[in-house]
C-alpha cells in the first residue's frame, strides 16, 4: 500500500484523507490539536456551545460524494434541517430582506424596495444558474488548472458567463437598488474574498443556495467532523492529534516523508491542509524552494480577518433568525477599508449566528449561544489587537443593544469569549491572521492560484482555503477532489478514478 500523510484535519484535510484511504492508501491524519476539525471545532462554556467556524452547509451534494467513498449516506451519519430563510439582511434604515430559496417570496419583498430589480431576479439567477452548472455540475470546480492549455479551455465559457467580471459590477447589471446589489455581491465575503474584485464565477452561489438549501447539522458543525472522522477511520484510516507536522522532509526534489517530534512518518505522497504560507515557509527549507520562496510568498494578496464573539445570552431576541446580516451603511468604503487601506474603522457589518432557532440544544433553555462574526483587515494593519480587543468587543456590543435594538443586551450576557486575528495566527498558524488564506481575486483564481501539486516538491499536495477552487465548506471539499486527481495522475492510477466515483 502507498502511503500519504495529510497534515492538518479541516474539512479539506479530511476530505482528501477519506478519499485517499478509500483508493487503497495507507493514510495518517495529523493534527497538532486535540480534536479534529481545523477551524470547525466547538467552544463550550455554562452549557452554551458554540460552533468557532463554519456554520452552514450550502453543498450536501458535494459532502455526499465524499461519504459515497465510505459507503455512508449524509443523512444517515448526520441529522441535517433546512434553514429557510436562509438569511435576514437588515440593512442600515432598519429595512429587511428575507433571504429565500421561494422565488415569488423573493420577488415580493425586492419589489418592495424597486420593481424593476423584481422583474430582473430571474434573469440574474439563469445567469447565476449556468455559473452554476459549469462549476458544478460540468465539473469546473475539480478541474485541476495546472496549465495554461487547461485554463484557455475555460475562457469562452467565462467571457459568456461574464464571471470575469467584479461580483459587484455583475449584480449591478442586474439590479440598482443597493439593498439588491449587496444582497447578490456580498458571498464572496464569506469566502474572504473582496466583492469589488472577486470574478463573478462566485455568483454561482445564489443559485446553489435556491438549488441545494442552506442546512444545518443538529448538534453544530462538529457533528459532521465526526461524521467524517469516523467514515475514515472505518475505511482504515490513522488519526493522530496533538501531533504537529515540524517539516516535509525533501530529498532529490521530492516529498518522502513528514517529521514530528522524534520520528519521522515515511510518506509517498504527503498532503497539507495547513496554511499555505505555513506550509512552504515553516515546513519546507529553503532550498527546497524554488517558486514558492519568502518573497513570492510575501507578494501574494491574502484574504480579510475576522474578530469573533461567542455571547451565551441569558435571553433570545426573535428578530434574529439562525443566520442574521447587519449591515453598515457603507458598502464599498467599508470593504476599502478592511482589504486595502488595513484600518480599523469606527463602522462595521455583523455576521450573526443563532442555532438555538434550529437546534435548543446548542444553549440552556431560553437562552442564546451567538456567534457574532466581525470582518476586519488582516495583520497588515498593524492593529495592535491586545489593546483593542476588548474596546472592540464593547463597540459592538453597545451597538446591538443601543443601536440595533436588542433592549438589555449586554445585561443578560452570561458568557463571552473574544477572538480576534491574533488568535487565528497563533492557533491556526494563519499567514497575517487571515482566515481564508490566499484571497480569491482575478489574479488568484484557477491557474494563477497556488496548484493543487507543488510546483516545487514532487510528492506534495495542498488542499483548502488557498488552493483551486478556493475556501468555503463547498470550496475546499472540491479542493480536495480536484488533488485526489491529481494525485492519482501523478502516480498512473487514475484508472482507479471510476465514473460516478467523485
Amino acid at each position: 500500500m502507498k502511503k500519504a500523510v495529510v497534515i492538518g484535519s479541516g474539512f479539506g484535510g479530511l476530505s482528501i484523507a477519506i478519499r485517499l484511504q478509500s483508493q487503497g492508501f495507507a493514510v495518517t491524519l495529523l493534527e497538532k490539536h486535540h480534536q479534529v476539525g481545523g477551524h470547525a471545532v466547538q467552544l463550550r462554556d455554562k452549557g452554551y456551545t458554540f460552533d468557532m467556524g463554519p456554520s452552514l452547509i450550502t453543498a450536501p451534494s458535494i459532502v455526499q460524494r465524499i461519504f459515497d467513498r465510505a459507503g455512508k449516506k449524509l443523512n444517515d451519519v448526520v441529522n441535517l434541517v433546512r434553514v429557510e430563510p436562509g438569511y435576514r439582511i437588515y440593512f442600515h434604515d432598519h429595512t429587511f430582506i428575507d433571504y429565500t430559496s421561494d422565488p415569488l417570496a423573493m420577488k415580493k419583498q425586492m419589489a418592495e424596495f424597486d420593481g424593476r430589480d423584481a422583474d430582473r431576479y430571474e434573469r440574474y439567477m439563469n445567469i447565476s444558474r449556468g455559473i452554476y452548472e459549469a462549476v458544478i455540475e460540468e465539473g469546473l470546480g475539480s478541474r485541476p488548472f495546472m496549465d495554461v492549455k487547461t485554463m484557455l479551455t475555460f475562457v469562452p465559457d467565462a467571457i459568456r458567463l461574464q464571471a470575469f467580471l467584479p461580483s459587484y459590477t455583475f449584480a449591478s447589471r442586474y439590479f440598482r437598488d443597493p439593498r439588491h446589489r449587496f444582497t447578490f455581491s456580498f458571498h464572496p465575503l464569506f469566502i474572504g474574498g473582496n466583492p469589488f474584485r472577486a470574478p463573478a464565477v462566485y455568483q454561482m452561489i445564489p443559485y446553489l443556495e435556491r438549488k441545494e438549501g442552506i442546512w444545518y447539522s443538529i448538534g453544530g458543525m462538529s457533528s459532521l467532523v465526526r461524521a467524517f472522522a469516523e467514515a475514515f477511520t472505518g475505511l482504515g484510516g490513522k488519526i493522530r492529534v496533538q501531533t504537529e507536522a515540524r517539516e516535509i522532509v525533501v530529498k532529490d526534489g521530492r516529498a518522502v516523508a513528514v517529521r514530528i517530534d522524534g520520528e519521522e512518518l515515511p510518506a509517498d505522497v504527503v498532503v497539507s491542509n495547513a496554511d499555505f504560507v505555513h506550509t512552504y515557509r515553516d515546513l519546507i527549507r529553503p532550498e527546497a524552494r524554488r517558486k514558492w520562496h519568502d518573497r513570492r510568498l510575501q507578494r501574494l494578496h491574502y484574504s480579510m480577518s475576522a474578530v469573533l464573539l461567542y455571547v451565551g445570552l441569558r435571553k433570545q431576541y426573535p428578530e434574529l433568525l439562525h443566520h442574521t446580516l447587519i449591515l453598515s451603511e457603507r458598502y464599498r468604503g467599508l470593504i476599502r477599508d478592511i482589504f486595502d487601506r488595513h484600518i480599523l474603522p469606527e463602522d462595521f457589518s455583523l455576521y450573526l449566528h443563532a442555532p438555538t432557532r434550529s437546534d435548543p440544544s446548542m444553549a440552556p433553555a431560553g437562552c442564546e449561544s451567538l456567534y457574532v462574526l466581525i470582518p476586519v483587515t488582516n495583520l497588515a494593519g498593524n492593529i495592535d489587537w491586545h489593546k483593542e480587543k476588548q474596546g472592540f468587543a464593547d463597540r459592538v456590543l453597545t451597538f446591538l443593544q443601543d443601536q440595533f435594538g436588542l433592549a438589555g443586551f449586554k445585561d443578560h450576557i452570561e458568557v463571552l469569549h473574544i477572538f480576534t486575528p491574533e488568535e487565528f495566527k497563533k492557533k491556526t498558524n494563519a499567514h497575517l491572521g487571515s482566515a481564508w488564506g490566499v484571497e480569491p481575486r482575478l489574479t488568484q483564481t484557477a491557474i494563477l492560484r497556488p496548484h493543487n501539486s507543488s510546483e516545487d516538491v514532487q510528492g506534495l499536495y495542498i488542499v483548502g482555503a488557498s488552493t483551486h477552487p478556493g475556501a468555503g465548506l463547498p470550496g475546499v471539499m472540491l479542493t480536495a477532489e480536484t488533488t485526489e486527481k491529481v494525485i492519482l495522475q501523478d502516480l498512473h492510477l487514475d484508472s482507479l478514478y471510476q465514473d460516478g466515483i467523485r
